[in-house]
């Protein structure tokens, strides 16, 4: 079995940003999802137990379209947040939240660049944040919201692929 060594840590075990100098640019993708779970009844007053609903409302807004555009400014902001993510120019980024079976909400965000990195941490940390702007919108009606798994489901493009679903 091939020892596996951590890529932001030097070979004197200080942190180091990865060298990637002599990586070539590839088309790279990484698609992340979160859930949120509501109350019963939260999911009732937001109107969410109607399957016709596209988005919600609160006295803050309309709660969807505002965890769009807060994931997508974070994925943007992603190497300001977390120290060894490198600035890249961002090519696609597209959120989706839906609601979904047993109160939860699901957000999915997958994210595209041509580079020399992966865009994984982009994809995390949009979901991320669209899932706190989905609790910070609707905490005036109830806190018995839970944000819970938050993962990555797939990436393709760098050294190698990945997929949730074959693990």
């Amino acid at each position: 079995m091939k020892e596996e060594k951590l890529s932001h840590v030097d070979e004197k075990n200080n942190p180091t940003m990865v060298d990637v100098s002599q990586k070539a640019i590839t088309q790279r993708n990484a698609t992340a999802q979160s859930v949120v779970v509501l109350d019963q009844n939260l999911w009732e007053q937001l109107g969410l137990d109607n399957s016709e609903a596209t988005d919600i409302y609160t006295k803050k807004g309309p709660v969807f379209q505002t965890a769009i555009i807060a994931g997508t400014m974070a994925v943007k902001k992603t190497s300001e947040l977390i120290p060894f993510c490198h600035p890249l120019t961002i090519e696609k980024c597209k959120i989706n939240i839906q609601p979904a079976e047993n109160y939860e909400i699901r957000i999915e965000c997958t994210v595209g660049v041509s580079g020399k990195t992966g865009v994984e941490m982009e994809a995390l940390t949009g979901v991320s944040v669209a899932a706190l702007t989905i609790y910070d919108m609707c905490k005036a009606l109830s806190h018995a919201i839970v944000i819970g798994s938050t993962q990555l489901i797939e990436k393709t493009g760098g050294k190698s692929d990945f997929n949730a679903e074959s693990v």
